[in-house]
C-alpha cells in the first residue's frame, strides 16, 4: 500500500445524538459549561443540532448535539448515541480520492459543505461488496482543515 497523500491533523468534532436535544444541551452547555456557538437544521440530513465549542482557536473541538427531525426516518442521528467523530484533514480531495482507490466506502453525497462551513465527506461505518473498507462500525467525518489549522497543527 502506498503512503497516503494527506495527513490526519487532529480531532475536529464529536457528534452526539439523542431524541431530546434540549437534554443534551442542558448537560453539555448548562451543566458542564461548554460554550454554545451555533445551530444547524437540515431536512435532507434529518437533523436539528446545537453546535458547541470546547477550547479555543485552532485547538478547539466542536461538539455537535443532534436530534432527528423525524425519529422514524433515516439517517437516524440518534442511533448510536455517539453518532460520529470528525477529523481534520489537510487535503480532503486527495484523501477521498486515495481512500476510494483503496476500496473505502463513503456515504452518499460526496464532498460537500458541512454544518460549520467546512468541506466534509463521511466514511461509511460498514463496507459492502464494491467498497469493502469502512469505519469499522463508526461513522467518520473527514473535514477539510482551513489554512490556520493546518499551519498550527503541522508546526
Amino acid at each position: 500500500m502506498s503512503k497516503p497523500p494527506f495527513r490526519v491533523l487532529g480531532v475536529q468534532q464529536i457528534a452526539i445524538g439523542g431524541l431530546e436535544k434540549d437534554r443534551l444541551t442542558g448537560l453539555w452547555s448548562d451543566l458542564l459549561g461548554v460554550e454554545r456557538v451555533g445551530s444547524y437544521v437540515s431536512e435532507s440530513e434529518n437533523v436539528d443540532e446545537d453546535i458547541l465549542r470546547l477550547g479555543s482557536g485552532v485547538h478547539a473541538v466542536e461538539i455537535d448535539l443532534m436530534q432527528p427531525l423525524d425519529p422514524d426516518r433515516a439517517p437516524k442521528v440518534h442511533v448510536p448515541s455517539l453518532n460520529h467523530l470528525g477529523l481534520w484533514i489537510d487535503d480532503l480531495a486527495a484523501c477521498v480520492d486515495w481512500l476510494t482507490k483503496q476500496g473505502m466506502r463513503f456515504t452518499p453525497g460526496g464532498i460537500r459543505k458541512g454544518a460549520a462551513g467546512h468541506d466534509v465527506c463521511f466514511i461509511h461505518p460498514k463496507g459492502n461488496e464494491s467498497a469493502p473498507l469502512s469505519g469499522e462500525g463508526v461513522l467518520i467525518e473527514l473535514v477539510q482543515a482551513p489554512g490556520d489549522v493546518i499551519s498550527a497543527l503541522t508546526s
